[in-house]
Parts: C-alpha cells; structure tokens; sequence
C-alpha cells in the first residue's frame, strides 16, 4: 500500500507486518492468544457535554458510569457527570457528531450542549481475555469483580499511574476492556499493560474494521 494513502496514524507504534485498515496505519499482526492487547485508537471518538439532568441525557439514555450500544451499534460511554463518549467504526466520526447535533436538536432550546470530535486526542487500547481482570489488577487499584464492575461499567482510575478512562466491554462472552487516555500517554499506557500481561501470555492482536 502506498504511503501516499496513509492519512491517520495512531501514536501507538504498530507492531508489524503493518497494513492500512479505514485509512489508518495499524498492525496487521493476528494472534489466537488468550490474552489479547488490541490499538484501536482508530475508533471514531466523539464527546458529548450536556446538564447531567438535561434533555440531552435523558436521549442519549447512558448514566454516569455506565456504558451501552445505541441503535446504531455505537458505544455511549457515561465518562462523568454530564459528560459521555461515544466510540463508532473508524472514519464515522462526522455521521456520529451529526446524528448527536439532531439529537441536541431535540433537547430544549435553552439546554447548553457541546459536540467535539475527539478521534485524534485520544489513543484507545483493547484487553481481552480471561486473565484481562488479573493484568489490570496488577496497575490499576480498582475493584474488578463482576459485583463492582461488571459488563458495562466505565469508571476513570489511574492506570500504571496514568489517568484512564475504562469500560468494560466483553466480547462473546469473553471479559475485556477498553482503556482510552490523552493520545501523548498512548504508547506509554500500551507497553505498561503488555508488560504487565507478560506473565499471563498476552499478545498483540492488529485492529480489524469496525472494531467495535
């Protein structure tokens, strides 16, 4: 593939073989491993701020704390009061502002709501497995059994000492989590939990469309 045909690149190196999937550089390394580590910085990431009583939450439907699919299989995250992310397939992020500026468009007319597309401010990093709950412990304070934080919880924690936003988000069945932070702190926040999941066999698994 031509380097000419590259416009986005993660700041998470990408472990090679190296191929261009939706535009962006990513690995096109795939593993069978248990134990999962996954870039998915290429989502599409939208913020949305609103009153935490407002109209606009009441559509989006997502408390703080919490993370679910809407209709169109994107991933509204409740990051804190009056505040959420929405992650989409990569190069879906001016659909996704324009679908949640129709929605604000409902709200009252009164009601303060802003939209920022954030995809290339933030790095997002995937971590599946069944031992995904014994690497996080081992960086993150958290209390990760089901009863506190069970599929569908979002919380921000430090994460080997870095501020991180997580949800848990498992896949068929399977636990994993989704860790995204400020796009500097990307490569830094990978190899702490490649490190830390060294013990338990992690590998890297490239991203794959639509990713999530």
């Amino acid at each position: 593939m031509s380097e000419f045909s590259v416009i986005a690149r993660s700041p998470i190196a990408p472990a090679p073989p190296v191929t261009i999937e939706a535009n962006w550089e990513v690995s096109a390394r795939r593993s069978n491993a248990d134990l999962t580590l996954t870039d998915c910085t290429p989502l599409a990431k939208v913020q949305v701020r609103a009153p935490v009583a407002g109209a606009m939450a009441r559509i989006l439907g997502v408390p703080f704390g919490r993370a679910k699919r809407d209709g169109r299989g994107a991933l509204v995250i409740g990051a804190g009061p009056g505040e959420w992310m929405v992650f989409a397939p990569p190069g879906t992020a001016h659909d996704v502002a324009a679908h949640l500026e129709g929605l604000a468009a409902e709200a009252v007319l009164s009601e303060l709501v802003t939209i920022v597309d954030l995809t290339h401010g933030r790095a997002v990093i995937r971590l599946t497995g069944h031992r995904a709950r014994d690497v996080l412990a081992k960086v993150c304070g958290i209390d990760l059994c089901d009863e506190v934080t069970p599929n569908g919880a979002a919380f921000r924690s430090s994460v080997a000492k870095l501020a991180t936003d997580v949800v848990r988000d498992d896949r068929d069945g399977v636990l994993s989590y989704l860790l995204h932070c400020e796009r500097s702190s990307g490569q830094y926040l990978f190899d702490a939990l490649l490190d830390a999941g060294g013990e338990f066999g992690v590998e890297i698994d490239g991203f794959v469309a639509p990713g999530i």
